[in-house]
């Protein structure tokens, strides 16, 4: 794992961003991003508002990253990130973060809010009614995808 999160670093943000990476806290949640995405920039507030330290990359296009944190290509919305040893993509709320860290269920290499349903941290319109959505578990490389948790918004039903 640190060196797919050491390749990882160096391919997204720079030689001069590794050590730190590398010498960070575990529990430390890596994101990288669009520098000119909004909704990203929302999710990251609403991580850090529930107490997650964020180191936030900004670099011209995630997909390096994705690939070397082996995120399912059908999975795919605006950002990805990593947390002690998980990978996540997209949207995916605080709450179900929290729970994946405090479960760590077997064979699970990442949770993923593929696309970008409104309502999701990050993606809240006034106007618009909240998406309900599925958090997706992903496997560790066998294509298995699960049902993780569902939200309507930010909520979890």
């Amino acid at each position: 794992m640190r060196r797919r999160l050491f390749l990882a670093a160096l391919a997204a943000t720079g030689a001069a961003s590794v050590a730190s990476a590398l010498a960070a806290d575990e529990r430390l949640l890596r994101v990288w991003r669009d520098p000119s995405c909004g909704c990203c920039t929302g999710w990251v507030d609403h991580m850090r508002a529930a107490g997650f330290r964020v180191e936030d990359n900004l670099v011209a296009s995630p997909a390096p990253v994705r690939r070397m944190l082996g995120i399912p290509s059908d999975l795919l919305s605006c950002h990805a990130a990593t947390v002690d040893g998980y990978a996540l993509e997209g949207h995916v709320p605080a709450e179900a973060v929290r729970r994946l860290l405090a479960e760590r269920p077997a064979g699970v290499r990442g949770l993923a809010v593929p696309a970008m349903p409104t309502g999701s941290p990050g993606m809240e319109i006034p106007s618009e009614p909240d998406d309900t959505y599925d958090v997706v578990a992903f496997d560790d490389g066998g294509g298995g995808h699960r049902v993780f948790m569902r939200f309507r918004g930010g909520r979890a039903i």
